[in-house]
């Protein structure tokens, strides 16, 4: 089985790769900054490395030994230097092939800065002479956790999405399909997957699948992108990530990138789960007692 080294070991994602691929006899790395705040994942019997992706004196050593890496940057400005640092970390040590997590219709002109972005990280890839493939996931199922309060306290879902509709993907389903790929990478060398969940659905959609699930009509309010972002803004979140959100939005309201792919099923043979089975899983967070 093969050694596999993970970036980002301690994020949602990650995370979700983690479980899928536990079991199944392969010997998995976390890559983390702080061994203490990754105890969890040593006792799944996960080896830690220290270092990070900022600095690559830091992880110029830590890819050695690894058949296969994991190549993922929580969105900063700085993801296109710690996606470089880890590419070439993973160069020095001998790593077979690349898995790397863009974002979903990553381009140079594309109409939102963090696909923007990504797409930096992917030109350098392709080019990099490692084998690799790249994964595009779509917006999150669990980014609806931003509206869990209101769901709860006020039986209203407030997005900024107007009436588009969009083929969300639950973390889950990205877990299973990016740890498919790490265990047999060579028939998706030089691939890209845009990964999506079964079907395009509106806020609307959401918000009756969640109501069912917690046993409560739940309204769908739309809301400005301004208003949206605002509000973000007051739950702490940083400049880079208030203008990616509201390109986001915007994009996502005028319809963009909402075709649906089969990746997923394609990949794993299982269908990725709908709207409807991720608010089931989470109702608890909606406000079910």
């Amino acid at each position: 089985m093969s050694k596999i080294l993970l970036t980002g070991a301690t994020g949602s994602v990650s995370s979700a790769v983690i479980r899928s691929l536990q079991g199944a006899g392969h010997h998995l790395i976390g890559l983390v900054r702080d061994p203490a705040k990754a105890q969890a994942l040593e006792a799944q019997g996960v080896e830690l490395r220290t270092g990070d992706l900022s600095h690559l004196r830091t992880i110029e050593g830590a890819f050695t030994g690894v058949d296969v890496a994991w190549l993922l940057a929580p969105p900063t400005p700085l993801a296109p230097i710690q996606s470089s640092n880890a590419l070439w970390a993973a160069k020095l040590g001998g790593v077979k092939h690349v898995v790397r997590m863009s974002a979903v219709g990553a381009a140079h002109d594309a109409p939102n800065l963090n696909s923007r972005m990504h797409a930096l990280s992917d030109a350098e890839i392709a080019g990099s002479g490692i084998p690799f493939t790249i994964v595009k996931p779509h917006f999150f199922m669990q980014n609806l956790m931003m509206a869990a309060q209101s769901i709860a306290e006020q039986a209203t879902l407030y997005f900024a999405l107007g009436d588009a509709k969009m083929p969300m993907i639950d973390v889950r389903d990205i877990g299973a399909t990016v740890a498919a790929i790490l265990a047999n990478p060579t028939p998706h060398a030089g691939k890209t997957y845009t990964l999506t969940g079964p079907t395009a659905v509106g806020m609307d959609t959401v918000a009756a699948s969640i109501g069912e699930a917690v046993g409560k009509t739940i309204a769908y309010v739309p809301v400005p992108v301004a208003g949206m972002v605002d509000m973000l803004s007051k739950m702490g979140m940083d400049d880079y990530m208030q203008v990616s959100m509201r390109d986001y939005l915007t994009s996502y309201s005028r319809g963009w990138e909402a075709q649906v792919t089969s990746a997923v099923k394609d990949i794993t043979g299982v269908a990725a789960r709908g709207v409807g089975e991720f608010a089931r899983d989470f109702a608890g967070a909606f406000g079910k007692r």
